[in-house]
């Protein structure tokens, strides 16, 4: 029997924490039976795409629901509109059946924020997308707001970060409702490389430590990024971004407080982690990110594991 999935559809939802998850679901094939409702029949997303043909808010959901919380693209304002309200004393009602733990409560990004503002957060475990997690912590004082998180879970309670992390957190309840195979199926028809899991923080090896606006040290990244398993001397990275050895390890160490080695090493670890994430081997996947050895790779773990 397929597993109903209610989506909570309000205007100005992002199109894409709809959309990502629900096609990740789909894709499940007859495991999820997708419904959208909603205060209002139709409603314009964050892309100005028109929704329509929404079912109305039902009087309670069958046991065993999915229940996604979508956010918003403006939540300092979209969630005081007549129809969030409308929602938000709705979500209040369903609060008995989700804290029994009847239904399973899902918050994509800033959803969270309805959600908690509809009282179904107190003193759970959660988070939000890292540019509003104060927004969170406002709208229920008393949440225990889990900074630099993919996703979390508390009790049934699912919430998770911006807007890919809705599809991270999609094939991870795949993988818990269907089993493994079914979750590794979905990823590789949709052509995601690696699954991050609930303990990831939200910024990866690739996109952290680029806050700064040094266009050696953006170079340096870019050079590295684009091939972090082949050997790099720094002499030679210095020369292909057109400053000295000594001069680009002052940098990095001003702007960004790490060496350059250390910052390919952070490289070539998450490049590892994403091969062992798809079964490879520890040897393999060590070669295969730029580590002599699978002994290598395990010394470049402990070092970073705090």
């Amino acid at each position: 029997m397929a597993i109903p999935v209610w989506f909570l559809t309000l205007p100005g939802v992002m199109t894409l924490d709809i959309t990502g998850p629900a096609e990740t679901l789909q894709l499940a094939g007859d495991a999820f039976e997708l419904r959208y409702i909603g205060p209002e029949e139709s409603v314009m997303t964050s892309t100005r795409m028109t929704v329509s043909q929404l079912e109305p808010l039902p009087e309670s959901l069958p046991e065993g629901s999915l229940l996604i919380i979508p956010g918003m693209a403006d939540s300092s304002v979209d969630f005081d509109t007549p129809a969030s309200v409308k929602a938000r004393n709705w979500l209040t009602r369903m609060q008995p059946i989700i804290h029994a733990g009847r239904i399973t409560l899902v918050c994509i990004c800033s959803g969270s924020i309805l959600a908690a503002r509809s009282g179904l957060l107190y003193n759970v475990q959660c988070t939000t997308h890292h540019e509003v997690i104060e927004r969170l912590r406002s709208a229920e004082p008393t949440a225990i707001v889990k900074e630099n998180r993919i996703f979390v879970e508390d009790n049934g309670i699912w919430t998770s970060a911006g807007i890919t992390a809705g599809i991270d957190l999609a094939l991870h309840l795949i993988q818990r409702l269907c089993g493994s195979q079914a979750a590794l199926n979905v990823a590789r028809e949709m052509v995601v490389w690696f699954r991050r899991s609930d303990d990831d923080p939200q910024l990866s090896p690739w996109l952290r430590h680029r806050n700064h606006i040094n266009p050696a040290i953006h170079r340096t990244q870019d050079l590295l990024i684009a091939q972090p398993e082949r050997v790099w001397p720094l002499e030679e990275i210095a020369n292909r971004v057109h400053v000295s050895a000594r001069h680009l390890t002052r940098l990095f160490r001003q702007h960004l407080g790490i060496s350059v080695r250390e910052y390919h090493e952070q490289l070539k670890l998450a490049m590892a982690k994403q091969r062992l994430q798809q079964g490879e081997g520890t040897e393999k996947a060590a070669l295969a990110a730029g580590f002599t050895s699978s002994r290598q790779l395990r010394r470049a773990i402990q070092r970073w594991a705090n």
